[in-house]
């Protein structure tokens, strides 16, 4: 092939506008997509960090750096396509029929595991900690993804949907270190208040019981046949049902020795003869 001087140029002018026009697009969408990978690795490494500081579970953890790599590497590649010509209208469209096809196949899972994610990371109870949501009450003995599972106090298995736990209502017993046990009682009106109340707070004299605040006794209302009473202590959350049910054994074994009745419902029925 005779490569002449004529020859050179005449290609050189057909090729150097489209050089000139393409070249600059082709640059620009390399350094893009450079910069945004970089970006993006960079990204995915800081919520990585941010879920490891917040002690999420490690599966999750993989999962959301997963699928956040995955999501904006896509994005990424489609917007250095888009700027190099490529037509990408038809291939987003495709992309989101799937996704609400997806979605709505899957609408009750997806949502278990949306609340999955937002109970690993925002932790509103943790692996033996014993709550109260759905009607129902147990320790937490884990979370998973889709469920979390929990033991009953007397050991049955209660798995509970993410979803719902995590829209829900959710009673943590505990996450503080402390509670308040309420010791309630009702005495006959012919009792000595002052007599109970003595025999009360000497019941609470218990290393057990913390000093602060300290212990009171409230007369909380006149009932039917009782006047009732409640010995209010604060102990440590381990010590809150031990000092419930003792005290509540104490005060009936103090009671009879004092000779301060506990009433139970009595009804009076009075005969009429015709």
């Amino acid at each position: 092939m005779d490569f002449s001087v004529d020859y050179l140029v005449d290609l050189s002018e057909a090729w150097l506008p489209i050089v000139l026009q393409y070249g600059a697009q082709l640059l620009l969408a390399l350094a893009t997509f450079l910069i945004g990978w970089w970006l993006v690795n960079t990204f995915v490494s800081k919520i990585g960090n941010l879920l490891q500081r917040r002690q999420v579970d490690a599966s999750l953890h993989g999962f959301i750096e997963s699928l956040a790599s995955i999501v904006l590497k896509v994005l990424l590649l489609v917007s250095v396509a888009s700027m190099i010509g490529v037509e990408t209208t038809s291939f987003i469209a495709v992309i989101g029929a799937a996704g609400l096809a997806i979605g709505l196949a899957l609408q009750g899972s997806l949502a278990n595991f949306a609340g999955g994610v937002l109970i690993l990371v925002f932790r509103p109870f943790r692996v033996g900690e014993w709550i109260e949501a759905q009607g129902v009450a147990g320790t937490v003995h884990s979370i998973q993804i889709f469920h979390t599972i929990l033991k009953s106090g007397d050991n049955k298995t209660i798995v509970v949907p993410n979803g719902s736990l995590s829209n829900g209502h959710i009673t943590n017993y505990s996450r503080e270190p402390r509670r308040r046990a309420d010791i309630n009682v009702g005495i006959d009106y012919s009792a000595d208040i002052k007599l109970a109340r003595k025999i009360l707070l000497e019941i609470a004299e218990d290393e057990r019981v913390l000093r602060d605040p300290e212990p009171v006794v409230f007369v909380t209302g006149l009932g039917d046949s009782s006047v009732n009473l409640s010995l209010r202590v604060w102990v440590a959350t381990g010590d809150f049902w031990p000092v419930t049910f003792g005290f509540t054994e104490l005060l009936k074994e103090r009671f009879d020795e004092a000779g301060i009745g506990i009433p139970y419902p009595q009804r009076v029925m009075h005969l009429v003869q015709s």
